[in-house]
């Protein structure tokens, strides 16, 4: 906004202030002198301001700010804007979001109105993190490089590991056995009689240093090999992000290899305040991913929205929210010495989670707040989806500031922030009960109550004290099929099966580790926990102990200053003796795109139907997530993933069983190697200065050589290649019109799909590897693609052929129609069991519209648009559930199609309804939020169904054909209007 005509005709212009320093101006909302604003949570305060500077009287009214202000009485009541600072996109999201930008500049384009009105409004970055996959690791070098990421391992290729013992130089003892590093002894060697590494000051002298004889190191070999990989298989992907960085204005795309999209925004993109035109306000981000609030961590509001709501908000439009309950976390007592920040985050994500606090806002104040580092916000902040709060915010306070001194903020722009948070009253001084604003409820949660858990085997929300981990394991081999059951017979429960690796023999049992993952997100962005991790493994290493060879071991840290402070630390070099060697930095096992384990561990498995366990420090881990033949999987904390490696099981008791044994035969157990909380903080201040984020800093700008070798067409309209199979223009604006089409009864539809309860966006849309036998393989196919050049689902989400190929194609997707899990349904005119993608495309061509049958929290999980793009593609135009997921009850009403709830009391079985009827659904001339529908079916009964449409812009949305028809045909009509010469607008 520019301080000039804008301004002059601000409604709210008498509110604009200055500050001391007497340059930067900004709307003071304390100048309203209404008592109000100073008992609002600081959340609230965030969204307020906002509103006032953003107030136009169209997409903001002077009706918003006093709702907003009048917060006690208006919330869950009224509907408001926000107009965020910026947008976070990362590449698996955001891709699409870019192609559905680059066609509608197409579609307006071929009604003569100008391809650049069709631009970002809204600064826009974008951060190519999850194409990572995990090609080569110290077990999964020994198999052939994976790029299409569905390939088998490679008997061929002799194996990388090659004794049971795992001798010293797994992972390169010595800094010689890397390439371009120092001759010296080996790294295993102590530095000094300290214990700690010397002259951990010099890591301003990077590129790497060993910590132990202060000689340049490369990056490791495994790494290097995965992004040469990662470049090589997403060329046409990355082609057309540098098409997109040129074209659009206000798009700024972080090349691969840099760090994670969480990671980057915190330690590169978070401002906490932003400056534009000499006009200073609160950062705010809404991003394409569910983690998005990890930056409520640093006092910044944000929060994830879908793909076609992003790029509404880069077109310019609020995003819309019901002014949302704010819940107070009020933390107490003091933290438990051996608790670390994820026990912190898993004790108070059981808390919040009980506590029912579905689409509101957590917002956390207390004397215990203080005793949180800003990286424990953060990662607790991060754990927001889990709980399903929107946002978890930790208001700025004196360790915000303390942070950013670690970083990179000036001692001037330190002074700014702090003196316009406190003119605004944003910022918080937790000892001081009397600066507590007025929540709507109060939660209390006693921190020193905190002890070790870990999460599973199947949801997050299924916490286990480590100390009963042995027995709860058990007892899920013997619970019935579910959420925390395997229904293994009791003769079947204490099989071994051996088998051969490397030339030596082991055994597998129920309960053994295979995967033991320390990757980024979440837990990676807290050095505490990473450096206990480090620290843990150090001790073990010194006390002899070892992790076994067939264990797919890896560690794939957020972003480079990761792993600049585990080198400096010291503690680098005892991962990788573990087997933890640096993989890559991007999302891998968390999202699927896990190597194969070696074959004779898979046919182990499958002969003995072992549940077999994976353990890894990120937020997801569904059932065959990580790997089909890994039933079991844990979230734990990266000190605790070390442990149960080299455990090698999840049934133990580490009170009473010990790890293992020294050379001299003394059993060790893990209160041996366990760092103590003093010696973390210490260790974490001696590393985590600015030079790490000032090299972070470094990297970014400069990106690397393949990105910047990258050649694209100056051109304002993007030159689709239609024989790419990865980025092609989708079908979502064919049609259209100038004009608003009529609204369009259902007539005799059929149910495309007859689901339970639970069904997650994993289900709707999987973002791993491609199956051989899927309907998105035979595209492929098709397109003379062998199954190594498939790629993922996630990289390939700029091609809607794929993409709505591969909706509902989880192995793990229950179907009534069917009885057992699998991508398939019922084509009920002919009674085939098919694809869901070859059934829905019958029905097409038959010109049958489809619904959905869902049960309860119909798709919860991550924030993925094409869970409403696939299935608007497949043609389905309602989804009838017993309760949805607010973020995807708003990306189907973005697509067109309509979420219906059923009744208070009623759903398909007390409806006694088996899915095989002929549903039809009569629509007003005029839709309502809220509003009950009809519903008839062919056995002659009807039911009523509540629409779930949260306010009149979603029934424009709607009537319009979702969100994107409605973007591009305002930019047609006012562009037409305007005409030939018209400057930039947003819809």
């Amino acid at each position: 906004m520019a301080l000039g005509a804008t301004l002059k005709e601000h409604p709210y212009k008498h509110l604009i202030d200055t500050l001391k320093d007497g340059t930067l101006k900004f709307f003071n909302p304390r100048k309203l002198e209404d008592p109000r604003y100073d008992k609002l949570p600081l959340s609230i305060r965030v969204l307020l301001e906002a509103a006032i500077r953003n107030c136009d009287g169209f997409y903001t009214k002077e009706e918003d700010v006093q709702n907003i202000l009048d917060w006690q009485q208006q919330q869950q009541r009224a509907e408001v804007p926000f107009s965020p600072a910026r947008i976070l996109l990362q590449d698996f999201t955001g891709i699409p979001a870019m192609v559905d930008l680059a066609a509608m500049r197409d579609a307006v384009a071929k009604h003569g109105v100008d391809p650049d009105l069709v631009n970002p409004k809204c600064p826009t970055d974008l951060i190519v993190d999850h194409s990572l996959q995990i090609d080569y690791s110290k077990c999964a070098i020994q198999n052939a490089p994976n790029p299409g990421g569905g390939d088998g391992p490679n008997p061929s290729q002799p194996p990388s590991r090659s004794t049971a013992a795992r001798p010293p130089s797994r992972g390169g003892s010595q800094c010689g056995g890397q390439r371009g590093s120092c001759s010296k002894a080996a790294c295993s060697d102590p530095p000094t009689s300290s214990g700690r590494p010397a002259s951990v000051q010099q890591i301003e002298n990077t590129p790497l240093l060993c910590p132990f004889h202060l000689q340049p190191v490369s990056e490791v070999e495994t790494a290097l090999k995965n992004q040469e990989m990662e470049l090589q298989r997403n060329k046409e992907r990355l082609h057309f992000f540098k098409w997109c960085s040129r074209a659009f204005k206000n798009v700024n795309v972080v090349p691969p290899d840099v760090g994670t999209v969480h990671q980057v925004n915190l330690e590169y993109l978070s401002r906490v305040v932003q400056v534009s035109d000499d006009l200073i306000y609160p950062d705010s981000v809404v991003g394409t991913d569910s983690h998005t609030t990890m930056i409520n961590g640093l006092g910044i509001l944000g929060w994830g929205v879908g793909g076609i709501e992003s790029e509404a908000v880069m077109l310019g439009q609020p995003v819309s929210l019901t002014l949302p309950q704010v819940v107070g976390c009020k933390l107490v007592g003091c933290i438990n010495p051996l608790a670390t920040s994820i026990d912190i985050v898993l004790g108070i994500t059981k808390h919040l989670r009980q506590a029912g606090i579905s689409g509101k806002f957590v917002e956390f104040f207390g004397p215990g707040v203080s005793q949180l580092s800003a990286p424990d916000r953060t990662t607790i902040a991060n754990m927001c989806p889990e709980y399903n709060a929107t946002i978890s915010f930790f208001p700025v306070d004196h360790v915000t500031l303390e942070h950013f001194k670690k970083t990179n903020f000036t001692e001037k722009k330190l002074e700014l922030l702090e003196s316009y948070m406190k003119a605004v009253n944003l910022f918080r001084s937790y000892e001081e009960s009397s600066e507590e604003p007025q929540f709507s409820e109060v939660i209390e949660i006693n921190l020193s109550s905190m002890v070790p858990h870990v999460s599973g085997p199947k949801r997050a929300q299924d916490r286990v004290a480590v100390s009963s981990m042995k027995e709860d394991f058990q007892s899920c081999l013997n619970e019935k099929v579910g959420f925390k059951g395997f229904h293994i017979s009791k003769e079947k429960q204490d099989i071994r099966v051996p088998f051969l690796h490397c030339g030596q023999e082991y055994q597998l049992v129920h309960g053994a580790v295979v995967i033991a993952a320390v990757i980024s997100c979440t837990n990676n962005c807290n050095p505490s926990v990473m450096l206990t991790a480090g620290l843990l493994a150090k001790k073990a290493v010194e006390a002899g102990l070892v992790v076994k060879p067939y264990i797919q071991t890896s560690l794939a840290p957020g972003s480079g200053m990761v792993t600049h402070y585990l080198s400096a630390s010291g503690v680098l070099p005892y991962f990788n003796q573990l087997g933890f060697e640096v993989i890559g930095y991007g999302c891998s096992t968390c999202v699927g795109n896990t190597a194969p384990l070696p074959e004779a561990v898979v046919d182990a498995i499958k002969k003995g139907d072992l549940v077999a366990c994976g353990v890894l420090s990120g937020n997801r881990h569904f059932e065959g997530r990580l790997c089909d033949c890994v039933r079991a999987n844990y979230l734990a904390s990266p000190p605790l993933v070390v442990a149960y490696a080299i455990a090698g099981t999840v049934g133990i008791d580490f009170e009473k069983e010990p790890l293992g044994s020294t050379s001299e035969g003394k059993e060790v157990y893990l209160r041996d190697i366990w760092p103590s909380r003093e010696e973390v903080q210490q260790t974490e201040e001696d590393t985590i200065i600015s030079s790490i984020f000032k090299d972070l800093r470094r990297r970014m700008e400069k990106g690397n050589t393949f990105w910047n070798k990258i050649e694209c067409p100056d051109s304002r309209l993007f030159p689709w290649d239609h024989k790419s199979t990865y980025i092609r223009s989708p079908p979502f604006f064919s049609k259209l019109g100038k004009e608003i089409p009529a609204p369009q009864s259902i007539e005799n539809a059929h149910a495309l799909l007859f689901l339970g309860d639970k069904v997650t966006t994993d289900h709707i849309s999987p973002a791993g590897s491609i199956a051989r036998v899927s309907a998105a393989a035979k595209y492929l196919q098709s397109k003379r693609l062998t199954p190594r050049e498939f790629n993922s689902y996630g990289a390939r989400r700029g091609n809607d052929a794929v993409m709505t190929r591969g909706t509902f194609a989880s192995i793990k997707l229950h179907n009534r129609f069917i009885g057992k899990p699998g991508p398939k349904t019922l084509h009920i005119p002919s009674g085939q069991t098919l694809d869901v993608f070859e059934a829905a495309d019958r029905y097409q061509r038959d010109g049958t519209p489809l619904i959905i049958l869902a049960g309860k929290d119909y798709g919860s999980g991550n924030s993925r648009d094409w869970v409403a793009k696939g299935p608007y593609l497949l043609g389905v135009r309602a989804v009838i559930a017993e309760s949805f997921e607010k973020l995807h009850k708003k990306q189907l009403v973005g697509m067109g199609i309509m979420p219906l709830q059923f009744l208070s009391g009623q759903n398909a079985d007390t409806l006694e309804l088996s899915g095989k009827e002929r549903f039809s659904i009569a629509l007003p001339e005029s839709l309502s939020p809220g509003q009950q529908l009809a519903v008839k079916t062919s056995k002659g009964t009807s039911f009523c169904v509540t629409a779930l449409f949260d306010s009149e812009v979603d029934v424009i949305f709607f009537q319009h054909g979702g969100l994107l028809r409605y973007v591009a045909r305002t930019v047609v009509n006012n562009g037409l209007r305007a005409g030939p010469g018209a400057a930039e607008c947003s819809p």
